[in-house]
């Protein structure tokens, strides 16, 4: 007993034209005999999705099968599946184009059987590109030395001797493509002979060997943009690898690196920085050149900051990537140092400093007299 042809698509009964042309394809280019060499069941799977397709795709078939099922198909040519069941060959035609066009490489037929011509673009090139904070930070131009593959001007890209041409490949006739037949399929795919590049080249240039391209040093200018992010990328078109026989050029790009640099951290597009104070500067405040990137910041520290406060200073950050004149902040964290040696004079300022503070009993000063007069001695 058949399957039902919606069962065998994987489709709902209603189910538009185009998702049984998704379903179709997809089965068609997982069964096909080509993919599943001697698979017997796969061959059978290969049928079976292609009478389904031819009923389903034909709207009149599509309508008569609904009503009555696959008894109603026996007034259609032969039944469906047969030779005379593809009644929706230009369709088919289309869909086989793309699925051959997959298994086999190659490029897709147009309609009325004539090939397109492939076109094999130069490859794209890689750099990696190492700068500063502060280059990132203020943008800049920047010269670079790239290894590419460009046009030979000897033959000016064509591939060919000087005075010769290429000719039109005899096997596709200049299409890069060429039919293949199998049973009752008629499919395209890349020419053997010139490769897909639709000509053959039998006196090949001696500077590029028949390539149309030399390896070559080139010096390429990159901008930088304001705010660039570590690891983002920066696409240069066209100026990537010369494609063969004068086809069109790959792209550059370039990933940027940010070397650390001492002292500040960028997260995001905020800045991050750290300042040493004495004792004094924090308990009785100040203003404050902090350096940054670009300079310094001038930051108001209030009396009595205490260690580890850390300050907001807004808009003074990294500059957000395409958004001009708009910045992130700059936080900055306030370390308080302790002297590590003290002279007779200091000691005795801190001392008296520390008794008005409270920090030193009046009654432990008088039991220590003596204690204190050696220390300050």
């Amino acid at each position: 007993m058949k399957k039902d042809f919606y069962e065998v698509l994987g489709i709902q009964k209603g189910a538009s034209e185009e998702e049984i042309k998704k379903a179709y394809r997809r089965l068609a280019i997982k069964y096909h005999p080509d993919r599943n060499p001697g698979n017997k069941e796969a061959e059978e799977k290969f049928k079976e999705i292609n009478e389904a397709y031819d009923v389903l795709s034909n709207p009149q078939k599509r309508q008569q099968y609904d009503s009555f099922g696959h008894e109603g198909m026996n007034g259609f040519g032969g039944g469906a599946g047969g030779a005379g069941g593809f009644g929706n060959m230009g369709d088919m035609g289309d869909i086989f184009g793309d699925i051959f066009g997959d298994i086999f490489g190659g490029g897709r037929a147009g309609r009325g059987g004539h090939s397109q011509k492939q076109y094999r673009k130069g490859d794209d090139i890689r750099y990696d590109l190492n700068i500063s904070l502060l280059d990132a930070m203020t943008g800049k131009e920047v010269a670079l030395d790239v290894t590419k593959r460009d046009t030979c001007q000897t033959c000016h890209g064509t591939g060919a001797k000087a005075g010769t041409s290429p000719k039109t490949c005899p096997k596709c006739r200049g299409t890069g493509q060429v039919r293949v037949s199998q049973g009752f399929f008629s499919f395209s795919q890349t020419c053997p002979n010139c490769h897909g590049e639709g000509q053959v080249i039998d006196n090949p240039c001696p500077t590029c060997r028949g390539t149309g391209t030399i390896r070559t040093s080139k010096t390429i200018k990159v901008r930088v943009p304001q705010g660039v992010n570590d690891g983002s990328t920066l696409r240069v078109s066209g100026a990537g690898d010369a494609g063969p026989n004068d086809a069109q050029s790959g792209d550059l790009y370039v990933v940027i690196h940010l070397r650390k640099q001492s002292g500040v951290e960028r997260n995001g597009d905020d800045l991050y920085t750290e300042i040493k104070l004495t004792f004094a500067q924090a308990a009785l405040g100040l203003d404050y050149d902090v350096p940054v990137l670009d300079g310094t910041v001038k930051v108001k520290i209030a009396p009595g900051t205490q260690p580890g406060t850390e300050l907001r200073v807004r808009e003074h950050g990294f500059p957000k990537l395409g958004r001009r004149g708009i910045r992130g902040d700059l936080y900055v964290k306030v370390n308080v140092s302790v002297p590590k040696s003290l002279n007779s004079e200091q000691k005795k300022a801190l001392f008296e400093f520390a008794k008005t503070m409270g920090e030193i009993p009046k009654d432990a000063v008088q039991k220590n007299d003596s204690f204190f007069k050696k220390f300050f001695s």
